[in-house]
Formats: structure tokens, C-alpha cells, sequence
């Protein structure tokens, strides 16, 4: 065999460096930043279409988020499918970010929509319908998602103040409503579904949400296909990469799910940062070659881990949202003129 001659600790590298299915990045401003003039252009300054420069650069997947009824529009529905579209054309795969709200959903935010119900029973029943018409618009655009998301770091519930966490048996009923949605729905072949939680270091965190939402019995283990997870490297000096693989150790044994980084990034610029970095991060440059770095060691923790199968970068085209909500200067792989920086091509390599 011609494997015979390679070293099995190089067949061992190769087996890291291949084993991640989605490697993909946010690119949900897309639109809002071509529509304030931004244009794309490759690492050698050619103008393209931000889309072939992540095909070009080895992403494979894309990530987007959906919010309900935005002011302005952007995000919204019509807004993802138009872009839905585009990544498809040039064989991106989609990944689909409900934020069940109007706007943010994150940790400190999860308002439910304008003219939405509150109570349980009416508010279950719009998530499944809202989860269903979406679903089947996006098979009707001729897109099928490859993983969508019911709920966007919804650590401390989703859809307040209904499904805040002190009800646990309501995020428990509306998780379940959205992930029938997803199953009743036309599309074909079904995405995967993902719930997703931020501080994916945190074992602590991941262990007590899933255990009491799935002692409800109301969200059951085949209501989910994936456990995704936001480690980012500037909110806590705890979030190293070994307290990461620990965790996601964890969640591989207790519930057998794949696993997902759905959000991570790496500052070009930190002049101010607002916590102390990680111990394994801090002599990591804030460059774009900090960028490949921090990626590759992330990208090993999640391919050496059982079921982890998935890395996106959060947003790395939204220039003029440079800081990207952190105490970072710029976390973006692009430069403020709109060129890819070198760290792009780290996605063929992870």
C-alpha cells in the first residue's frame, strides 16, 4: 500500500486535519455591508463576490441568522433566502441561525417578536407553524439547509420572559415545537438540528442545561442532532482550549450528539481587551496569522473529540462591525478595505 510509507504519526496529523465535515463562517451582513458600498476582493486584490472567496478559500459551509421582523428588513426572511441562494450557486452549504425575535438573541437577549402570544400553549404552537413555513419556504427557494439552529445561545432560554430557564419545562415545550416544525416541513433531505448554547468551555454550564430541559420529557434526544456550542477567547481567562475539550468530551458521552464551534473569531487588533486572555492563547499574536493559529488549535480540539464535526468563524467580512461585540479593535479576516487577509485560507487546512 502506498500508505506503508507514511509515518503513522503524520497519518494521525492528516486524520486531525481532515476530519471536519462543516468549516464555514457567519456571513449574515453580507448584503447590509455591499449595500454601503463594501467590495469584496481576494488576498491578491482581485474583486470577487464575497461567496467565491470562501469557496476559494476552503469554507465549505456558511452560517446565517434570521431574525423575525427587523426594523429595516436586514436579516429577516426575504433577506436570507436572497443570500440562501447565492451560497448555494457556487455549492456553499447553509446553516440556518433561528433567533426566534425581532433582533439579537443571545445570553442577555431572547425578546419574543412583535405581536407574538405569550403564553405557553399559543406561543408553542406560532414557534411550530413560524419553524414550518420557514422550513418550507426555504425548500420552495430551492434550498435546503444543511443545519438549522432553534435558537441562537439560548443558555438562559429563549422567547423571555415565557421560556426563560426558571420554567424549564416551557424551553423545553418550545424547543420541541421547533424542531417539529423542522420534521413536518417539505424540506428534503432534512437538515440536521442543532440547539446551541454559548461558553462552550463551560462543563459546568452545558451539564446543567441539558440535563434539567431533558428531564422535562418534553424535549426528547431525537428532537436534536447537534449540540453547538460559542468559545470565544476574550469574555474569560477561563475559556482554554483544554477546558473546551474537556466539555466537549463531556457532551460527547452524555448525549451522543455531534458537536459544533458555531461561533469563535481572533482578534487582528486587542489595544484594549477587557479580560485576560486564555493561558494557552496569550502568546498567540492579534494578526492574521494569529487567526490560522488560534483556528488550527481549535479545529484540533473539535476534530479530536467524538462526534465533533464543525467550525465557524463569526462574521469575518462585517467591516464596519469590526470589534465584532467584543473589547477587541478588529476580529475581522478582512481588511477595512475590503481584501482577504492571509488567515482565510486556514479553512483548507482544517
Amino acid at each position: 500500500m502506498i500508505f506503508s510509507t507514511i509515518p503513522a504519526l503524520l497519518l494521525g496529523i492528516l486524520a486531525v486535519n481532515a476530519a471536519l465535515t462543516y468549516k464555514g463562517v457567519d456571513w449574515s451582513s453580507v448584503t447590509v455591508e455591499e449595500k454601503a458600498g463594501v467590495k469584496y476582493k481576494d488576498v491578491n486584490g482581485n474583486a470577487q463576490a464575497l461567496e467565491r472567496i470562501l469557496v476559494d478559500s476552503g469554507v465549505n459551509t456558511v452560517r446565517q441568522r434570521v431574525w423575525v421582523n427587523p426594523s429595516g428588513g436586514n436579516y429577516n426572511l426575504a433577506y436570507n433566502l436572497a443570500i440562501a441562494k447565492r451560497a448555494k450557486a457556487v455549492g456553499l452549504g447553509v446553516y440556518v441561525d433561528l433567533h426566534y425575535s425581532d433582533t439579537w438573541a443571545d445570553p442577555a437577549h431572547q425578546a419574543i417578536p412583535s405581536g407574538w402570544p405569550t403564553g405557553i400553549d399559543d406561543l408553542s404552537w406560532k414557534v411550530y407553524n413560524y419553524t414550518l413555513d420557514l422550513s418550507n419556504q426555504f425548500q420552495d427557494a430551492g434550498v435546503q439547509p444543511t443545519i438549522i439552529s432553534i435558537g441562537n445561545e439560548i443558555t438562559a432560554g429563549l422567547l423571555w420572559p415565557t421560556g426563560r430557564t426558571s420554567s424549564w419545562g416551557n424551553v423545553a415545550r418550545l424547543l420541541h415545537s421547533a424542531s417539529a416544525g423542522i420534521k413536518d416541513s417539505r424540506l428534503n433531505p432534512k437538515p440536521k438540528i442543532m440547539i446551541h448554547l454559548d461558553n462552550g468551555w463551560n462543563w459546568a454550564t452545558q451539564n446543567n442545561w441539558y440535563t434539567n430541559v431533558l428531564k422535562q420529557g418534553t424535549l426528547v434526544s431525537s428532537d436534536f442532532d447537534m449540540i453547538g456550542v460559542s468559545f470565544y477567547p476574550f469574555y474569560s481567562s477561563s475559556a482554554t482550549l483544554s477546558a473546551l475539550k474537556s466539555s466537549l468530551t463531556n457532551l460527547a458521552n452524555g448525549w451522543g450528539k455531534e458537536l459544533v464551534v458555531a461561533e469563535t473569531d481572533w482578534p487582528v487588533s486587542c489595544p484594549a481587551a477587557k479580560n485576560a486572555f486564555p493561558s494557552d492563547a496569550r502568546t498567540i499574536p492579534y494578526s492574521a496569522a494569529g487567526q490560522s493559529t488560534w483556528m488550527t488549535n481549535v479545529a484540533n480540539v473539535v476534530a479530536g473529540v467524538k462526534g465533533g464535526v464543525g467550525l465557524f468563524y463569526w462574521e469575518p467580512a462585517w467591516i464596519h462591525n469590526a470589534n465584532l461585540g467584543s473589547s477587541c479593535a478588529d476580529n475581522c479576516m478582512f481588511s477595512q478595505s475590503g481584501q482577504a487577509l492571509s488567515s482565510m485560507s486556514v479553512f483548507r487546512q482544517i
